[in-house]
């Protein structure tokens, strides 16, 4: 297998320093003449089909876990994790890889293509997090996905899979010295508050000087409702929590012409911002399991029928909710059986030669006000390599006088001749 270091790729930008932030960023480097590959959205359907389900159920793994949040309020990015587990799966070969197609339900072929065209038909609202103006977000969605790969300088990366991220994935690798705390963290900190627009302000895992390779998606997203909530029918109305009691909460109120649908057990509508994007609600019938998380097949079964909604004239009270949630996502993964892509040293040899797993973690939050939406995500994947370094067949210690000769291979002529027999 061809493997290049990374320090032999050709710059393609180099990033100056955050202008909320004094990290500056390592220059970001890529395979050398590879194009990113434009991607028809229509060529994949099935496969995207595929990935949606997927994001489905890492989403039911996400919210049964249901991460750090409080009082039972979660808030998770589906989408973020699979496009980070997609990046991990184009380095993955064997069993690995095969796991991660049969618990993840991936595409067997395309796969990377598909992902190209997703993140290319969400890269159309792609725009600067930091122009966002949060308590008037904007009618033309800003919807800006970043990911951001940072490898250990010293260590050999696969040049298949940088060929890969480059051509499907538009991105390289940044290098960096990972035993150099001081320098890189703050790096990676600023990168993902960069790219969250300051709603997340450093990575979600704990920094390890011991990894050679760290894998960030991030997600942001701002948009205004096609119709904005009158603050003036803003008003405290009853909630009842998923524990029973009742308590007051400040609730939204408007009458809208919505895609609105029912089925066994539920009632949805499909609220829309102003372009390209819905918040798709689901209201579970009294009775039917507060609480309790819906099935990546109820969900999917779900949005089958909004998708084929008619409209109707709909009175909607909404709440307005402030979260923010953090998942340890190798407990997510193993519970769903990705046992062997958690820790292969084999499995992801395309990346970096025996390289393992060593975190993944994740960190959202969300604003849902009057005038829409503001929401950010970013999703980790920390790895190192884990092979112990290889040991001399024979040891020399030059501690005592010795003779050196500089000489021309070629022709045998010693250049320089000399001896040290005091190295001060």
């Amino acid at each position: 297998m061809k493997r290049i270091r990374v320090a032999k790729f050709v710059a393609a930008a180099a990033v100056a320093a955050l202008a909320a932030c004094s990290a500056p960023q390592p220059g970001l480097l890529k395979a050398d003449g590879v194009e990113r590959e434009s991607a028809d959205r229509a060529a994949y359907s099935a496969e995207l089909m595929m990935l949606r389900d997927s994001a489905l159920k890492l989403g039911e793994a996400l919210l049964a876990d249901g991460g750090d949040g409080a009082s039972g309020n979660v808030v998770s990015s589906p989408g973020g994790l699979l496009i980070a587990l997609a990046m991990l799966r184009a380095g993955a070969a064997g069993e690995t890889a095969a796991e991660m197609d049969a618990v993840l339900e991936l595409p067997r072929l395309k796969r990377d293509e598909a992902m190209n065209a997703l993140l290319a038909s969400l890269q159309k609202f792609d725009g600067d997090p930091a122009s966002v103006d949060e308590g008037n977000p904007p009618r033309k969605p800003v919807m800006h996905p970043a990911n951001g790969l940072f490898v250990d300088r010293g260590v050999e990366t696969g040049a298949a899979y940088l060929d890969t991220l480059a051509r499907h994935y538009g991105t390289g690798v940044y290098p960096v010295d990972f035993s150099d705390e001081a320098v890189t963290k703050p790096a990676i900190d600023a990168w993902v508050e960069k790219n969250t627009g300051g709603r997340i302000t450093k990575a979600p895992a704990e920094y390890d000087r011991r990894n050679t390779f760290s894998l960030l998606n991030t997600l942001y997203f701002a948009a205004a409702w096609k119709s904005p909530f009158d603050p003036g029918s803003t008003f405290d109305m009853p909630f009842t929590t998923a524990a029973g009691g009742e308590i007051s909460s400040p609730a939204m109120h408007n009458l809208l012409q919505l895609k609105y649908a029912e089925g066994p057990g539920w009632r949805g509508v499909d609220l829309p911002y102003a372009e390209g994007f819905v918040m798709r609600l689901v209201l579970p019938d009294d009775g039917a399991g507060k609480g309790t998380v819906l099935t990546a097949k109820e969900l999917g079964n779900i949005a089958v029928v909004m998708d084929s909604a008619q409209r109707k004239t709909v009175q909607i009270q909404l709440p307005k909710w402030d979260h923010r949630c953090s998942f340890d996502l190798r407990q997510v993964l193993g519970a769903m059986g990705l046992t062997n892509t958690l820790n292969t040293t084999v499995g992801f040899n395309a990346i970096q030669q025996d390289f393992a797993i060593t975190q993944a973690a994740q960190a959202a939050n969300i604003t849902v006000a009057e005038k829409g939406t503001v929401a950010a995500a970013v999703t980790q994947f920390n790895g190192m390599v884990t092979s112990a370094p290889p040991q001399p067949d024979r040891t020399i210690e030059f501690d005592r006088p010795f003779h050196y000769q500089i000489v021309h291979v070629e022709t045998g002529l010693p250049l320089f001749m000399g001896t040290v027999a005091d190295p001060r």
